[in-house]
């Protein structure tokens, strides 16, 4: 197979997984599998913040979120915690399933490895792929999920609603910075204001 054809060997079966999804997004009135909805979302802002990006780079954030609903939060106690016990499980599985799915389609060993490890967030600051995957996830984050995010957990106090847009913040670089400080102008005004609030606190 040829690189390229590795590559789209991947996405596709990335792609086929998601779809089972048995959850449904509205994107422009148009019902998707959720997971593949985000997929989407996360090439698309992949592209965004890295014109020319790598093959292992487009793989992980296709599969950023591969069959999550088969761990649904459910199977995990309440508690902050437990969250992120899931949050683990949900990312170790992901890299697993990824790297299955290159190594079928003929990717080298050494580059499976390399996107399990990118969807396992172990390195996150200590190398650039990670960084950039974790950069993709918070501006999908921000632009398609925060506000209906804001409107489901409305039993939040607006502590930890500060802490929240604070950890998020806090996980993304420069690039990332720039690219949410735009996305900004065109938030509800509400989500403005809590942004604004969360980030005048960290100057």
């Amino acid at each position: 197979m040829t690189q390229q054809t590795l590559l789209a060997c991947a996405l596709d079966r990335i792609d086929t997984a998601n779809r089972a999804d048995p959850n449904i997004e509205q994107v422009g009135g148009i019902p998707l599998p959720k997971e593949y909805a985000y997929s989407q979302h996360m090439t698309r802002w992949l592209f965004e913040l890295e014109p020319q990006p790598s093959e292992r780079m487009q793989i992980a954030c296709r599969a950023q979120h591969i069959e999550r609903w088969t761990i649904p939060r459910s199977d995990f106690p309440e508690g902050r915690k437990a969250y992120y016990e899931w949050r683990q499980a949900c990312g170790r599985m992901h890299g697993r399933r990824a790297a299955g799915i290159m190594e079928e389609c003929g990717y080298p060993q050494e580059e499976c490895q390399k996107v399990e490890t990118i969807l396992t967030k172990r390195e996150l600051r200590k190398d650039a792929d990670t960084q950039l995957l974790e950069d993709v996830a918070c501006m999908v984050f921000l632009e398609r999920y925060f506000a209906d995010f804001y409107e489901e957990k409305a039993d939040y106090d607006r502590e930890k609603w500060l802490r929240i847009v604070r950890r998020t913040w806090g996980k993304m670089s420069p690039r990332g910075h720039e690219a949410a400080l735009k996305l900004a102008g065109g938030m509800p005004a509400h989500l403005l204001e809590l942004l604004q609030e969360a980030l005048a606190d960290e100057a």
